[in-house]
């Protein structure tokens, strides 16, 4: 939860977002001027095809967030809507959200901003060739570095109900994590005191198996554990092995000093247990 407080008056905010997603309408409850893109149409979207209201918004708007993922290899925001962001006379703030993925693998080891970025996937490749696009823009850019994202409606929970989820053995191998809600605070606090050109990782306090979270939920559920498969023998999707192939730990001292903030979930215990309850 933010402990500072800024004068920053919220009515005043215009947020633009590329891409009105899971995590992006989390700001919803901060923002009461709020309008994005969407893959289809829905009430208070607007397609990102539709260049007119796109261009139209973006006239208006003093933040934009950019919250889709690569396409292609390509960022399609930068393809299509750069030079318009260039020309808008309004804007203060431009976040891009990221992974933590472009670290690649660290054999287990803490990482931070300044840490080496040796991606291993394409698709964390692509994530960091983008980043070094937006920072090269002459735009007031904030990149954003998501762990894992998981809360309502997108958890261990679910993966329980649809009774397909495995307990993977790995030993030693971490996966970071944060609650939605979080990202959500920590780009409200970003918006109200921006920083042009800074990289923040957002991450928990606690990286841990991803068969620890499991084994929580099941506990919480009083329900019996789903059975232990050694990593050499599961057969996983594609970009389940992606998440496998590295092996990292995310520190997130600078977003809390930066910002002045402390999390609402500062680990997967405090996350689910509030997902349990409600």
């Amino acid at each position: 939860m933010l402990l500072n407080k800024n004068p920053l008056n919220m009515d005043s905010i215009n947020l633009f977002c590329f891409g009105l997603g899971y995590t992006a309408t989390h700001l919803k409850i901060f923002l009461p001027h709020m309008v994005g893109t969407s893959r289809m149409q829905k009430e208070g979207n607007i397609l990102f095809e539709d260049t007119h209201s796109v261009e139209e918004c973006l006239e208006k708007a003093t933040h934009v967030l950019i919250s889709i993922p690569p396409i292609n290899g390509k960022d399609i925001v930068v393809g299509n809507y750069l030079k318009v962001l260039k020309n808008a006379l309004n804007l203060k703030w431009v976040g891009y959200l990221s992974a933590t993925s472009v670290y690649g693998d660290h054999q287990g080891k803490w990482v931070d901003e300044t840490s080496t970025c040796c991606p291993t996937t394409k698709r964390a490749k692509d994530r960091l060739v983008i980043e070094n696009q937006w920072l090269e823009s002459d735009l007031p850019i904030h990149i954003f570095r998501l762990a894992g994202i998981y809360g309502k409606g997108r958890s261990v929970f679910e993966r329980l109900q649809s009774k397909e989820i495995k307990r993977i053995d790995k030993p030693g191998h971490l996966f970071s994590r944060i609650h939605v809600e979080d990202i959500a605070h920590i780009l409200k606090a970003s918006i109200l005191t921006p920083t042009p050109g800074e990289i923040f990782n957002i991450a928990d306090d606690l990286p841990a198996e991803s068969k620890e979270l499991i084994e929580y939920a099941c506990t919480l559920l009083k329900q019996d554990l789903p059975p232990l498969v050694p990593f050499e023998e599961a057969q996983l999707s594609e970009m389940a092995q992606e998440f496998y192939q590295d092996n990292k730990k995310v520190l997130n001292k600078k977003v809390k000093d930066f910002f002045g903030l402390e999390l609402m979930y500062p680990t997967y215990k405090e996350g689910l247990l509030s997902l349990f309850n409600s």
